[in-house]
């Protein structure tokens, strides 16, 4: 596991590579699956899940779109000190965990829902009907349903000033 001292000056420093560091570095490591853990340079308290707030924070303050809206923080914060606060927090990683075995299922359901509702995709079908019915109102055009009937199935047009007596 690699070890990050936080110092009083705030700033990160890398025990492994002999550097300091900075919460961007931190996220790649989050984001790359790397285990590390924080610790206060004096005591050698654990800060890790301080840091991991305030990576989030900034991610939330940066427009990365927001996970964390006000409501939910505000319900989250009316679970502190409730009886049911250690169920909600097993509640919320579980849910996170479940999610995540399953993201790759829920992005491909995404996809063929963006693709149902996908404006241009609803535009392209919509021109393959209007032409369909153009082509059976021009000469010689047939309907959809016609293209697929044997010859001797369809309609055979009349000659004019022939009769049928």
């Amino acid at each position: 596991m690699r070890i990050l001292r936080k110092y009083t000056n705030r700033r990160l420093y890398d025990t492994s590579k002999s550097c300091y560091v900075t919460l961007e570095d931190v996220k790649l490591l989050v984001l790359s699956g790397e285990a590390f853990q924080v610790q206060d340079s004096k005591t050698g308290n654990d800060l890790t899940r301080n840091i991991l707030l305030q990576i989030i924070s900034e991610q939330e303050a940066e427009g990365h779109g927001t996970l964390l809206t006000n409501q939910v923080l505000q319900q989250l914060i009316r679970f502190y000190g409730d009886s049911m606060q250690g169920m909600m927090s097993q509640y919320i990683e579980q849910s996170v965990g479940a999610f995540l075995e399953h993201q790759d299922r829920i992005r491909e359901q995404m996809q063929n829902m963006m693709g149902v509702a996908n404006p241009l995709t609803v535009m392209n079908r919509l021109a393959d009907q209007n032409m369909a019915m153009w082509n059976m109102f021009k000469p010689g055009g047939r309907a959809p349903e016609d293209e697929a009937a044997p010859e001797s199935d369809k309609p055979q047009p009349q000659t004019a000033g022939k009769s049928d007596k």
